[in-house]
This record gives structure tokens, sequence and C-alpha cells, in this order.
């Protein structure tokens, strides 16, 4: 699958759970770039923002949507890449601010 079939699939199950990509469509596409590279390379769709580990079992908490979506966009706006944000977001209603990482250090391949 590539990044364009990707965009129309996860939208199409996002959008209604009030998740949007990034109205930067050329970031966007970049990530889910990412995404494809990434699951051709490990196997798994793990967050192109983040090193994964390469064990699945690792890196389950950073395979896209990962585990930190939820409290990110609830509280920031965004997720830690910004390929996901609120329909606020997007529109310019709240700031756009920096998302810190949310991931335990231990988890964090060095």
């Amino acid at each position: 699958m590539d990044a364009l079939r990707l965009y129309d699939t996860l939208k199409k199950i996002q959008e209604p759970k009030g998740y949007y990509f990034n109205k930067d469509t050329d970031m966007t596409m970049a990530l889910l770039e990412g995404l494809v590279v990434n699951r051709e390379r490990l196997g798994y769709m793990a967050c192109p923002c983040r090193l994964a580990n390469g064990e699945y079992d690792q890196d389950k908490d950073i395979i896209c949507p990962c585990a930190y979506r939820e409290a990110d966009v609830k509280e920031f706006g965004s997720c830690f890449c910004g390929l996901y944000v609120s329909k606020d977001w997007n529109e310019g209603k709240i700031e756009q601010r920096l998302v810190p990482e949310r991931r335990p250090p231990e988890n964090i391949r060095d």
C-alpha cells in the first residue's frame, strides 16, 4: 500500500473517531510514507518520529496510532509527530504547541 491509499483508508477510519490528518498535506504525506516504509521494513507501522527497536513487543506502544495519541490530542490537539490532530487544531481554534514525548525513557531506544 502506498501513502495515498493509506491516507484514504485511515481518514475513513479515524475521522469518525475525532482524529484528523494535519492540514499540512506535505508533512502528512511524508509521515504516511514513513509508516509505509516502516511496515515494509519492520512488518508493522511504527511511528516514523521515533526510533523503533525492530521487535514488535518492545515497539507496540509506538505502532501508529500510538498508545499516546489519545492523551496527546486531548491535551495538545495534536499527537507527538503531528500526523493526527483535532478539528479545532486544524482550524486554528487552539494554540499549536510542541507536544512532549510521553513514551517512558526505558522504552526509548538509544
